[in-house]
């Protein structure tokens, strides 16, 4: 939609504005970190000069549009061209990802890569099949796929699968993906604990076998979330709106 006359700035540069906006702001987020860990802790580990942009980026995404929100009273930005930037942003993502990917690297390490690649893919799958269903009962293969295909490569990988399986977005999954995103992202996919790994490892205050043991508790805690908490409170939810729907019923 042309919410602004081009006269006096065309909508695209208006809408490539506030993306890149968030990106600055994520940029200048990023830069305060890395300042604070050099004057702080720097000489014992150091976390930040390995996190991404990414997702302090998605941090300046959540800023401006709480801006957007409480100021944007004319509904000058336009969603549907912000989700054109999105899927052009994704496009150049993937490729560009491909295009950089390092075949020699990979050859050096082939023994490594290929232990790596075909417990990944197994743990993947039986992720996939069946805790998925029993996480998200709801659009549960819509949802999933996403995380499949993140959990095996990025999260442009998700994306791209969520839109060949949902391309008219009829499901909740990519509200539901990017939701998760904005919690998984700045910690997990490419966040701190990412960064952390390798220093972490290599510290003789953690190690290889504490790190190991930090991140199996976090899955066993994440498990038990997801199949015993979640399931509870989803069946007392089915209760209820069952007592509800039979109190609703007339009697004769």
């Amino acid at each position: 939609m042309m919410t602004v006359h081009p006269s006096s700035m065309d909508p695209l540069t208006l809408h490539f504005g506030l993306v890149a906006l968030a990106v600055i702001i994520g940029q200048l987020i990023l830069s305060g970190l890395q300042w604070v860990e050099q004057v702080v802790w720097a000489d014992s580990i150091e976390i930040m000069a390995y996190v991404p942009l990414f997702p302090l980026a998605m941090i300046g995404g959540i800023i401006v549009q709480l801006f957007i929100d409480r100021f944007d009273r004319n509904d000058i930005v336009d969603e549907q061209s912000v989700e054109r930037i999105q899927g052009l942003s994704l496009d150049v993502l993937v490729i560009a990802a491909m295009a950089t990917l390092s075949l020699q690297a990979i050859a050096d390490n082939i023994a490594t890569f290929a232990i790596l690649s075909v417990a990944g893919i197994l743990w993947c799958l039986f992720a996939f099949l069946f805790l998925a269903p029993r996480i998200m009962p709801n659009y549960w293969f819509e949802r999933g796929i996403g995380e499949f295909g993140q959990s095996l490569g990025v999260t442009a990988t998700g994306m791209v699968l969520m839109r060949v399986v949902d391309p008219e977005v009829r499901t909740p999954a990519y509200p539901a993906f990017g939701y998760k995103q904005l919690v998984f992202e700045p910690f997990f996919g490419g966040g701190l604990v990412t960064a952390a790994a390798i220093p972490l490892i290599v510290s003789p205050l953690v190690g290889p076998w504490g790190f190991l043991a930090i991140m199996a508790a976090t899955m066993v805690a994440s498990l038990f979330f997801g199949l015993v908490v979640l399931r509870r409170r989803r069946r007392r939810e089915e209760q209820r709106a069952e007592q509800n729907g039979q109190e609703q019923v007339p009697v004769a």
